[in-house]
């Protein structure tokens, strides 16, 4: 009985220390694995190239051109000629007056303008048998231009026209309703092109230029687009840029008004080299990366430009034809042998 209970008291003791000695051989493993054949890193060879770039903001979608029409009287809507999402022309008449308005004094006016142009015909008749001058007829003929003037700005009181031709996408009145002078009554786009306005920051503004390609994205929708404005003074009350994309809507399917997600798409006219941020070694003094060189990796101080979301310009440091090490750089030193694995 005594000799089981001494055997029973060893085990741990002689378990303990075969689990401690695995461990410690397992470490050395790892260590004359990376001494042996290098640490394992993936690389990439060093090129210029054109940087892409892609900017995305949210902003409204409105036509290329659009206009209000508002009353010019006090009065109620007699008559609406056409309905939102109608196509009409220029100076089409849209919306009616009624002609009995007091303060248009429609009827004076057609009145004084039938009766100017009565009367310069008959001094047209006197004048070509010599009996009037020539300055008795022109004052008749300016008497006649105002009378024409006075009865055109009536008739355009009364009866509203578009005032560009395009869509009418807006309607804000229906028939019956009273209307104060300079109160909208509706709106005429061209949609056919579309525009969005967007503020672009300092950092981003000098990645763009007037013709880079734009897309706009609405309701599973695209529209190709470009840039064709760059303001070149900054906005202190938005502290951005000013900058005008316009869009291609050739079946009217996109609408004015809906708030679509802008896609600016620039590429930069000179190559250069551009490398993902997450290469960079932060030094002391500075920033590196890491080559590979004859299976081992040169720790190779660099100076860099600008950045574009996760890429960064190398402007000084490396060359074409380079080999990057773009893993592992976390068990790098300088010197150290390296392993390269794809």
């Amino acid at each position: 009985m005594q000799f089981k209970k001494r055997t029973i008291a060893y085990i741990p003791i002689a378990l303990t220390l075969v689990s401690c000695s695995g461990d410690n051989q397992e470490s050395k493993s790892i260590e004359q694995i990376h001494a042996e054949n290098g640490v394992p890193v993936r690389t990439e060879i060093i090129q210029k190239k054109p940087i892409r770039i892609s900017l995305s903001y949210n902003a409204v979608l409105t036509g290329i051109r659009e206009s209000d029409a508002s009353a010019m009287v006090a009065d109620r809507v007699e008559t609406i000629h056409k309905s939102v999402g109608d196509f009409v022309e220029k100076d089409e008449i849209v919306i009616s007056f009624p002609s009995d308005n007091p303060t248009a004094q429609y009827k004076q006016a057609q009145v004084a303008y039938d009766h100017a142009r009565t009367t310069l015909q008959r001094m047209e008749n006197l004048y070509n048998g010599g009996g009037i001058s020539l300055q008795e007829l022109e004052n008749v003929r300016t008497e006649t231009q105002v009378a024409e003037a006075n009865w055109e700005a009536v008739r355009q009181s009364i009866k509203i026209k578009a005032p560009i031709s395009g869509i009418i996408t807006q309607m804000n009145v229906f028939e019956s309703n009273n209307v104060q002078p300079g109160d909208i009554l509706f709106k005429v786009s061209d949609t056919q092109r579309l525009k969005a306005h967007l503020w672009v920051s300092e950092s981003a503004i000098q990645s763009v230029k007037i013709g880079d390609e734009a897309l706009a994205t609405w309701n599973h929708l695209e529209l190709p687009g470009e840039i064709v404005q760059i303001d070149q003074a900054l906005n202190t009350e938005n502290q951005a840029f000013g900058l005008l994309v316009e869009f291609d809507n050739p079946e009217l399917k996109v609408m004015s008004g809906v708030n679509a997600e802008i896609h600016l798409i620039s590429q930069s006219e000179e190559a250069s080299i551009w490398i993902e941020r997450k290469n960079l070694v932060r030094l002391e003094n500075g920033k590196a990366v890491y080559i590979a060189d004859n299976g081992t990796a040169r720790l190779t101080p660099v100076q860099t430009g600008g950045q574009i979301n996760l890429d960064i310009e190398i402007t000084h440091g490396i060359e074409p034809g380079d080999t990057l090490i773009s893993s592992s750089q976390p068990m790098l030193v300088d010197g150290i042998k390296i392993n390269i694995v794809k």
